[in-house]
């Protein structure tokens, strides 16, 4: 059998695929990489494009009669979520009308933006690489940092608004969902809990080779700091990416049932993770 998987040239993808996508284990399966921006896979995942992705979990409410969540190499955790951040100092009033670049309408981040309720003003997506560069450079009020961009943009003159992950955590005592895995619902149930479980392989051979998988990552980064992909995979490759565990799950449950709410839909009856019962 030959499935496509979807993954971002992030670090913390890279790290965890690397071992799976380089034949470092045994797969019964022959995956097809397709490596994008998170916000194209999203795309690609809303037509059902893709048999197995990396998506953000913001935009799993879009595709969720499609697709169903592993529970392996995910990007969740505490102190990983997006940053606001602005070139100077803004009054609450300014705040809440401000423009805001953000790293793409589907992404967690555009949806915690909005969840806070503190930002009405108007939005411009474009790649999470340059929104830095747009607020810097005065093209938008406010950004939404994702991924590198949590530990680089003090480089370029802006000061933290808002983190997103901390409003999230204070408001819901869950760990924050950024980022998901997920199979089509037509994947014969058992390949997608392959699939789940070499996801998990992969990354354990990650942690217990951590050199291994440098240059793969290195030829994908935005930023080749060694000291920044050192922090971004710690940041965002938790024990959540190995296994959810229930802490993990209510998390996500809890974001997309909130991503639900606001746009009128109602939850697949069958559950949003593998396996039945397991919902």
């Amino acid at each position: 059998m030959e499935y496509s998987l979807g993954l971002s040239p992030c670090p913390n993808d890279t790290f965890i695929f690397h071992a799976l996508l380089k034949g470092l284990i045994p797969l019964p399966f022959r995956v097809v990489p397709h490596m994008a921006d998170v916000e194209e896979l999203n795309t690609m995942v809303s037509r059902g494009e893709l048999m197995v992705s990396k998506i953000s979990v913001g935009a799993y409410v879009g595709c969720m009669d499609r697709y169903v969540l592993l529970r392996s190499g995910g990007a969740l955790g505490f102190g990983c979520g997006p940053l606001v951040v602005a070139k100077r100092p803004l009054d609450a009033e300014a705040l809440k009308h401000a423009s805001v670049a953000i790293p793409g309408e589907q992404t967690s981040a555009n949806f915690l933006l909005g969840l806070t309720g503190r930002f009405t003003g108007p939005r411009k997506a474009m790649l999470f690489s340059d929104v830095i560069g747009a607020v810097e450079r005065g093209e938008t009020d406010l950004g939404v940092i994702i991924h590198e961009g949590r530990f680089t943009y003090e480089r370029h003159g802006l000061i933290k608004v808002l983190d997103l992950g901390e409003w999230w955590e204070e408001t819901y005592h869950l760990p924050l969902p950024l980022g998901a895995i997920v199979a089509r619902r037509d994947m014969p149930q058992d390949e997608a809990l392959r699939m789940e479980e070499k996801i998990a392989e992969s990354l354990r051979f990650a942690w217990s080779n951590p050199q291994a998988s440098g240059d793969f990552i290195r030829e994908n980064a935005q930023e080749l700091a060694g000291s920044v992909i050192s922090a971004h995979i710690k940041t965002f490759v938790t024990d959540f990416s190995l296994n959810l565990g229930r802490q993990g799950e209510e998390a996500i449950e809890r974001f997309v049932g909130e991503a639900a709410r606001l746009a009128g839909k109602n939850l697949p009856e069958d559950g949003l993770f593998l396996g039945k019962g397991k919902a």
